[in-house]
């Protein structure tokens, strides 16, 4: 798939944001308050999109799963300054006709800040996010490595916007771009993003969450694991139905499916999440 297609999908999008959503895309959280999510994600792919962009059968009968439990907590150091940690515990299986691969620990841990540049109530809120990625506690060369044992720093630009009082929904837009240390190449990261209300408890949203590689990769990945290869595009559709149990307290289910891509894995995540912020 050309790449100039993923890249415009992005710009078709005039979204905007929920005031009440004060921890999703563009918004920063109030000084001192936080949110935290505990998320268990089941990940399967037989399937891979190869150079083209066409997804077909992985070689030998290909077979890989990804278990695992992550945490995701934000906390507002002021009103416009908001940090961010992400960490998994991930288990790893590879297998196909000739080899059967394992391998579990500790992911790839993610540090970051998100400063709110502007909040207007008729323009929207703009914010810019710097995010580092750090290597787990694995090794690159393991049978099945759980990530590609690098540092990643990312930096992004944020748009969201109520679509309050015409529907109580809110929308974001991401583009931002991520340089890759050693080996990996860089790569364009994008989002659009749109969540509604369906009542007082249920909310839904939906997510286009795509990477789009910069190609200047020095070699390709032959980790044996199918979604740490090297100059890969990657489309992902997240879709999440929500209930608030409190004003505080929450749960979650979300199917995100790999929707396009080249070179990487086209497979399916399925997540159950219980969530608890500041009420």
């Amino acid at each position: 798939m050309k790449k100039i297609v993923h890249l415009s999908l992005w710009a078709l999008f005039v979204v905007g944001a929920s005031a009440s959503s004060c921890f999703a895309g563009a918004w920063t959280a109030p000084k001192s308050a936080f949110y935290e999510k505990l998320s268990f994600d089941y990940y399967y792919a037989h399937q891979n999109f190869d150079q083209s962009g066409t997804r077909g059968a992985m070689p030998n009968n290909g077979k890989f799963s990804d278990y695992d439990i992550s945490n995701y907590f934000e906390y507002g150091l002021t009103d416009d300054l908001t940090v961010i940690n992400s960490l998994t515990y991930k288990w790893l299986r590879n297998e196909d006709d000739t080899a059967v691969s394992k391998g579990y620990g500790l992911g790839d841990v993610d540090l970051g800040v998100r400063y709110k540049l502007l909040d207007s109530e008729k323009a929207g809120v703009v914010s810019t996010q710097l995010l580092v990625k750090i290597p787990g506690a694995y090794g690159k060369n393991d049978p099945l490595p759980l990530g590609n044992g690098q540092f990643d720093t990312e930096l992004k630009l944020l748009y969201g916007r109520s679509l309050y009082p015409w529907i109580p929904a809110y929308g974001n837009l991401e583009i931002g771009y991520r340089w890759r240390a050693e080996a990996p190449s860089d790569e364009i990261r994008y989002l659009v993003e749109f969540g509604v209300d369906v009542t007082k408890s249920v909310y839904a949203r939906a997510k286009l969450d795509g990477t789009l590689s910069v190609d200047n990769g020095t070699k390709m990945d032959g980790s044996g694991n199918p979604t740490a290869t090297n100059n890969f595009d990657l489309g992902k559709l997240d879709l999440v139905v929500g209930y608030k149990i409190t004003p505080a307290l929450g749960l979650e289910a979300g199917c995100r499916p790999d929707v396009y891509g080249q070179n990487t894995a086209a497979g399916a995540n399925y997540s159950l999440a219980l969530y608890y912020k500041t009420p």
